[in-house]
């Protein structure tokens, strides 16, 4: 930072200014909340009046139809449907966004865009092979690769022989360069989230409701259809559960049920973390949680099925993302505890299956066991040849990419015979009996997907196994124990093998935090120290994973090779984040404890102007930057700036109050 402006009596607070930028869109753009009932009509539109929304989907004209519906406002729309209203004590804003439904511009489609991007029905032509037939709503923008990779990951592989009907999900990348929507919206409720459910903007997922069944007035001989929910959400239960309700009834009536769907999804309150919602779609009313940070790891808060007082179903989800850990990992759960040192250290994988639904719930719980870590690299629950990445992903002339790859197709048994850790899996079927061990294979026996079921790798885990869990589950399957009570020992398990390997990691990172006393007004912020690895290392002889975990083996090999991976990069660029986002604040802080009136009266107009314009863009920082900062630490700052510029002639105190920050 360069040197303040300030004469040589007194030193100028944070000398260099704050980083500049543009004013965020919450401050400038947003336009004022309606009143209730009211919607925000499309430049040169005529407001209809507000109408009562019913529970049910009405059709209504095509997508671009952009006569604002009365209903689609928050006022218009019935206490069930807003979900309840916030407790008393208003004041805890941090907890929610403010007033998520006045953020929220109230022009037709944003409720549904803010959980669905697109609807698609993806059908088979005898000439074109795959192909969209619907994309509802009709304005929705897809790109040609886009709806390529579509077509493509819709639909099972031929050899999975899915008859009658099948779920699953895909993932896949984005086109670069596409304008997104409610940006500032959605990013308010993705800061709430805890961070392995944050989206990511370069991924879609699509979640696939698809249907085979013999049809002798077809050509083919065979229907086949797939509708397609296409959303950033990582909302894996919530879609698979809704697609449940409303696929199979849209098979036998077509569009207009499809557009009454969408038209429910349209009503939706927006996706606030830590509220409970209630999400009508088709009659049904779905009530679920979204988790928040603030959470505890391992706890879900339960969501109780009430009474309606009307003929509406009521049916409450107890997870939004969660998959069957235990039904997934049961083929290979002898080796749980090496696939989570995997996935830890990004290692690249690779899930061979006999259908799509085992090869997307295996990748997805994969994904998981690291949880309340995210997994920072690539993963894709469904992974076919045609995919706009095969070649990318499958290249030998370079080593594997760190990623997480969901396969169906024989063709990859021996397209990716290179890749170090293979897991080969069977039928997943409910576990009526003990599974057998099932020993680590070595690579070279993987010769097509017809192979048996285990793990192939030559990979030696760093820890020492632990029986005890195996044991646990084993006892589990004996005592006919429930799927989802054995899932909840498994995650619980993976949880505390998670929190043992990262405190240690936690504990000397937040050392590396500046003491308080080092922030001073008159500076700029002091800097985090730099992470050195042979420091952290000195710190877990007795401060180590030993403190929490039973499990012997070679912690400090585990952590040096962690230290390498994405998904350490991944976490410490996040925690870099938040510690300097905190030291900001504090120094906000300790600015508005000082005197700075009575330092402007004893330095010149110049000074003092200087001071005013760096100030501004100290509270625009914190609001672009969303620091940490209580709302009455920003009033207090914004009463200085005003009695600073009230101190000054009259023609300084126009200029100044006009004047915004960069």
């Amino acid at each position: 930072a360069g040197p303040g402006r300030a004469g040589p009596s007194a030193p100028q607070p944070f000398p260099g200014g704050p980083r500049g930028g543009a004013p965020p869109p919450s401050s400038l753009t947003t336009p004022p909340p309606l009143p209730a009932g009211m919607v925000r009509p499309p430049l040169g539109a005529r407001l209809a009046p507000p109408t009562p929304s019913g529970s049910g989907g009405s059709g209504r004209g095509g997508a671009s139809h952009l006569t604002p519906r009365g209903g689609a406002g928050v006022g218009a729309m019935s206490r069930r449907e807003r979900g309840p209203e916030p407790g008393p004590g208003g004041a805890e804003v941090d907890a929610e966004p403010e007033s998520p439904d006045q953020c929220l511009s109230l022009l037709p489609w944003d409720r549904f865009s803010a959980w669905l991007h697109c609807v698609c029905v993806v059908g088979f032509d005898l000439e074109l092979g795959q192909a969209v037939e619907v994309i509802y709503p009709p304005h929705s923008k897809l790109t040609d690769k886009e709806k390529t990779n579509i077509c493509y990951l819709s639909f099972p592989d031929s050899n999975s022989g899915c008859l009658g009907d099948t779920q699953f999900c895909f993932r896949f990348r984005r086109s670069p360069g596409r304008k997104v929507s409610l940006c500032c919206f959605l990013d308010q409720l993705d800061r709430d989230l805890p961070v392995y459910l944050k989206k990511d903007s370069a991924y879609y997922y699509g979640y696939v409701y698809f249907r085979q069944v013999r049809d002798k007035s077809l050509k083919r001989g065979y229907f086949q259809k797939s509708l397609v929910l296409i959303s950033k959400l990582p909302y894996v239960h919530l879609f698979r559960t809704m697609l449940k309700q409303i696929a199979p009834e849209y098979f036998e009536k077509s569009e207009a049920f499809l557009e009454a769907v969408c038209s429910d999804i349209d009503r939706w309150p927006p996706p606030v973390p830590g509220k409970v919602l209630q999400l009508p779609i088709m009659g049904l009313i779905m009530k679920l949680r979204i988790p928040t940070y603030r959470d505890k790891p391992g706890t879900t808060p339960i969501v109780q099925n009430m009474h309606q007082a009307d003929a509406q179903i009521s049916m409450a989800l107890p997870t939004v993302h969660e998959v069957d850990l235990f039904r997934c990992f049961c083929p290979v759960f002898f080796h749980i505890q090496m696939l989570w040192e995997l996935v830890l250290l990004g290692e690249p994988l690779v899930v061979m299956a006999p259908s799509p639904a085992e090869s997307s719930e295996t990748v997805l719980a994969l994904v998981s066991c690291i949880s309340p870590l995210k997994y920072c690299s690539d993963f894709r629950p469904y992974f076919t040849i045609h995919d706009s990445e095969f070649k990318e992903y499958t290249t030998r002339t370079q080593a594997p990419p760190s990623v997480i790859l969901g396969v169906t197709n024989p063709f990859f048994a021996k397209t990716l015979q290179h890749w170090p850790h293979i897991i080969r899996i069977g039928d997943i079927k409910l576990p009526g009996e003990v599974p057998k061990q099932v020993k680590v294979k070595k690579l070279k026996n993987l010769k097509t997907l017809d192979s048996k079921p285990g793990v192939y790798t030559s990979y030696k885990p760093y820890l020492n196994k632990d029986e005890e869990i195996v044991k646990q589950l084993q006892k589990g399957v004996q005592q006919k124990r429930p799927t989802e009570a054995q899932s909840v020992i498994l995650r619980r398990y993976f949880l505390e093998l998670t929190e043992s390997f990262i405190i240690p990691l936690e504990r000397y990172v937040a050392s590396l935090m500046p003491l308080q006393k080092c922030i001073s007004p008159w500076k700029s912020p002091p800097q985090l120290r730099q992470f050195s690895q042979d420091d952290f290392m000195k710190t877990l002889e007795k401060a180590g994973p030993q403190l929490t975990s039973g499990l012997k083996g070679d912690w400090i090999g585990l952590y040096r090779h962690f230290l390498k991976s994405p998904n350490f990069d991944g976490w410490f660029r996040s925690r870099q984040k938040e510690m300097t986002q905190k030291l900001e604040a504090l120094h906000l802080e300790a600015l508005c404890n000082e005197n700075l009136v009575f330092w402007s009266q004893k330095h010149t107009e110049v000074e003092t102007v200087d001071l005013v314009l760096k100030l501004k863009n100290k509270l625009l920082q914190a609001d672009r930057e969303h620091l940490p900062v209580n709302t009455d630490t920003l009033k207090k700052l914004q009463t200085h700036i005003n009695d600073i510029i009230l101190a000054l002639p009259d023609d300084l105190q126009d200029i100044l109050l006009k004047t915004g920050t960069t």
